[in-house]
């Protein structure tokens, strides 16, 4: 059994996911597809804020739930990752 564990409301910060994208386009395939979905431009929130308009429910859930996603796809897309290719995502 595998479990991943994401963070929740009040983990989210201007220019989350940004990086991710650059590195996975697993990751930025989930952000054009939930700025499709949403029919707002939600990665540009979470990339460049203003901060205020972030941490706002209604823009918060969806970022981060995007966000763990984002992380799922890239993760999966690459068939797991290796303890080094961990360390190195997070560092």
């Amino acid at each position: 059994m595998r479990a991943f564990i994401f963070p929740g409301q009040g983990s989210q910060a201007v220019g989350m996911g940004a990086a991710l994208a650059e590195a996975s386009r697993a990751a930025r395939d989930v952000f054009d597809e939930v700025d499709e979905a949403l029919g707002q431009g939600l990665f540009k929130l979470m990339r460049e804020g203003p901060d205020d308009q972030l941490r706002l429910t209604e823009n918060a859930q969806p970022a981060i739930m995007a966000h763990a996603l984002a992380v799922f796809s890239a993760l999966t897309r690459e068939g797991g990752v290796s303890l080094e290719k961990a360390a190195q995502f997070v560092a």
